[in-house]
């Protein structure tokens, strides 16, 4: 006979209306042996709202005491307990707390499952107006402007729309970037409270969210911008190889596979996109300047 553990059950928390939870959420949150909560204030309103009571053990499980709990939890499943984990809003583990919880636990071969809720996510995509064929989650951007723009930097030729979420005080910042690394004219669409009372979704041009990002926005933010347009291998001149290198260099990849992943995205040879880099190099080291190839 098997080993006999507990589960985790992942439960989606509604991101605004409470009338969107899943009626899943309330029958969960009553019989559940723990309820790890990343606020339990949040979670005592949650309750309430639903009108239940939960009858197991209330835990918190935030960004600040995830590594340490952790291990208290998966002891409880190995134990055979049911734990159910939930967030603010939305499901756990998707830019909020729960990744190492159900690493730890699928590590063990503990039983995960989901409680399916609303999502910030794809409520923005099908909001946004823009394509929702393929699409790729960025989460939260970094706070400093110089790693901000290096993580851009990085998508920067990426076809698929991108989804970021944002701060409301950083807002403007982050559009500003957007439309410096991406361009002014890329679209893209910020909504803003989705589900609530205030929703708000503008759409437009980056640099035209930027100007009216500036004048203050609050709420919770999700942003959703177009991909890059799809300018095909016969418009990548050596200048445009040589620069892709370049960004992928910055974030961080060697070159030899920077110029290996340039030369699949643009459908040529390596030896074309290394012939360019050379050349770059080359004329970078014998002109004035010295400074505008790569070294």
């Amino acid at each position: 006979m098997g080993r006999v553990t507990g589960t985790l059950v992942l439960a989606g928390t509604p991101i605004g209306d409470i009338a969107d939870a899943p009626p899943r959420l309330a029958t969960e949150l009553e019989n559940a042996d723990i309820v790890a909560a990343e606020d339990t204030r949040r979670l005592r309103g949650l309750t309430r709202a639903l009108g239940i009571h939960t009858t197991g053990r209330v835990v918190s499980y935030f960004e600040g005491n995830e590594s340490a709990r952790t291990p208290e939890l998966v002891e409880a499943l190995v134990g055979g307990a049911r734990v159910l984990l939930v967030t603010d809003a939305g499901m756990p583990s998707v830019s909020d707390p729960g990744y190492r919880l159900v690493a730890a636990a699928v590590e063990q071969d503990i039983k995960v499952t989901a409680v399916p809720g609303p999502s910030a996510v794809l409520t923005a995509l099908a909001l946004s107006g823009l394509p929702v064929d393929r699409f790729c989650f960025e989460g939260f951007l970094p706070r400093k402007a110089g790693e901000r723009l290096g993580r851009l930097r990085e998508v920067a030729d990426e076809r698929r729309t991108l989804v970021y979420f944002e701060a409301p005080h950083r807002l403007d910042d982050t559009l500003a970037a957007m439309a410096e690394v991406f361009g002014a004219e890329r679209r893209a669409a910020v909504c803003r409270e989705l589900t609530k009372t205030y929703e708000e979704v503008k759409r437009g041009p980056l640099a035209e969210l930027a100007a009216w990002a500036a004048e203050g926005v609050r709420g919770e933010i999700t942003v959703v911008v177009e991909g890059a347009p799809d300018t095909g291998p016969a418009e990548l001149d050596a200048e445009e190889l040589v620069r892709r290198v370049r960004v992928r260099e910055e974030a961080g990849e060697r070159r030899k596979e920077a110029i290996a992943a340039v030369a699949a995205d643009a459908g040529l040879p390596k030896r074309e996109v290394f012939d360019a880099v050379v050349a770059a190099k080359n004329a970078a080291g014998s002109g004035p300047g010295n400074g505008k190839g790569l070294t």
